[in-house]
């Protein structure tokens, strides 16, 4: 199904097209928002809290995404039984109030533990954004909205890290957190006022065990599905490592200091300049075509990445070019990914979208944070998880695929 689902036409007139790809944008990017906001006070959350092992200041990332992949089977099921807007909005709320508690957490125990909590109710925008766009949208055009989604997603990383560092010299790391409640509470209050129920009534699903484990059951035995969501899960895991290590890099490597977030909104909008050019090739070209050349690119890069730092420290404009051509690679990968994994699955979105959810986030999380945890003050360990996980990657796309790259379609469901 390429084009509008009759329930958009009927449901969703009040709401633009443009309008309907911002707000998805802006709900998957409080995801983003909860973690690069972050990034530049973990120094200041660690010295206030007592946290005297640099790498565990990492777990402020941890736990979040801990939080996200305990919820993430929740919402799904939810969902395709009571409709997308109230766990939705459910899920926001969670995340309002959990950002704004941490402004007053006395210890980094509480601290992790309000993450913990404010990751469950993140899970709803992981879920249920990805939800409404495929109930709005399927195949090529579904890939071209989650492009211009990403797109338009990654300005937060692109201005988050400079919002907590400009917090962080006219304040301190406690205004990170009250910040992040307030943008979180106005997507919230547009969301209640502009977003409709997506989710026809006859395509709504029994909310007990035995339908949950059909759901389940029809995901993970769809063999396109379960390959592209695991390859999807290889190649987060390297952005999580690179997220969990990126304030140790750019600070403790190279020196930036309060420069930082500069060099990372540079790669961060590389990544959004591809997603635009893969709005525009992907209903020409194909999902498939696009991110297995993509796949292919972000491991030659990775590769000689992780060459040059066994050789000896990489420069900083070298680490730059490298990091920022491999998440060009990584704008192509992940949109069009999610797509063929969702493709086969629109009847039980919300199911489908949980369980991907789950997978990526529960897989990449642990993943990325042993990357990140093998910091050793230099860039080896970071570029030899790239070029692991991309390896990887590669080995699931040709098992979902039989052995077959750029193919304009999926072999066989299953």
């Amino acid at each position: 199904m390429d084009q509008k689902t009759p329930l958009a036409e009927t449901r969703q007139d009040s709401l633009s097209r443009w309008e309907f790809i911002a707000l998805a944008a802006a709900l998957m990017a409080l995801n983003a928002l909860a973690i690069d906001i972050m990034l530049p006070g973990l120094q200041q959350i660690g010295e206030s809290l007592n946290v005297a092992e640099e790498n565990h200041r990492q777990y402020v990332i941890s736990a979040y995404f801990g939080g996200m992949a305990a919820a993430l089977l929740i919402y799904g099921p939810l969902s395709d039984r009571f409709g997308r807007r109230g766990p939705l909005l459910v899920g926001l709320t969670i995340y309002v109030l959990a950002a704004f508690a941490a402004v007053f957490a006395p210890t980094f125990e509480v601290l992790l533990a309000l993450r913990f909590i404010q990751g469950v109710g993140a899970a709803s925008t992981r879920v249920i954004a990805v939800s409404v766009v495929r109930d709005r949208f399927g195949g090529r055009a579904m890939a071209e909205v989650m492009s211009l989604i990403f797109m338009t997603f990654m300005v937060i990383p692109v201005i988050a890290p400079s919002l907590g560092q400009l917090m962080m010299i006219f304040a301190n790391w406690h205004m990170i957190f009250v910040l992040m409640a307030a943008i979180a509470a106005a997507v919230t209050v547009w969301t209640w006022v502009r977003l409709p129920e997506t989710l026809h009534p006859e395509d709504r699903r029994a909310i007990d065990f035995a339908s949950i484990m059909q759901g389940f059951a029809i995901v993970l035995s769809n063999r396109t599905s379960l390959g592209y969501t695991l390859a999807s899960t290889a190649v987060f895991a390297a952005l999580f490592g690179f997220i969990n290590s990126a304030q140790q890099i750019y600070v403790g490597i190279y020196g930036l200091g309060t420069l930082f977030p500069i060099l990372f909104a540079v790669v961060a909008g590389m990544m959004a300049v591809s997603s635009f050019v893969n709005s525009r090739l992907v209903s020409r070209v194909g999902m498939r075509r696009l991110s297995h050349g993509a796949l292919l690119g972000f491991l030659a890069v990775s590769a000689i990445w992780f060459a040059w730092s066994l050789t000896g420290p990489v420069p900083l404009t070298a680490f730059v070019v490298l990091f920022a051509l491999a998440m060009m690679q990584f704008g192509w990968i992940g949109s069009n990914f999610n797509s063929i994994a969702m493709e086969p699955l629109g009847h039980i979105a919300g199911t489908a979208s949980s369980i991907q959810g789950f997978i990526q986030t529960l897989g990449g999380g642990i993943v990325g944070a042993l990357i990140g945890q093998a910091f050793d003050g230099t860039v080896t360990p970071l570029a030899a998880g790239f070029c692991g996980v991309s390896i990887v990657a590669l080995v699931l796309v040709l098992l979902a695929e039989r052995g077959r790259l750029f193919g304009t379609s999926a072999p066989g469901g299953h």
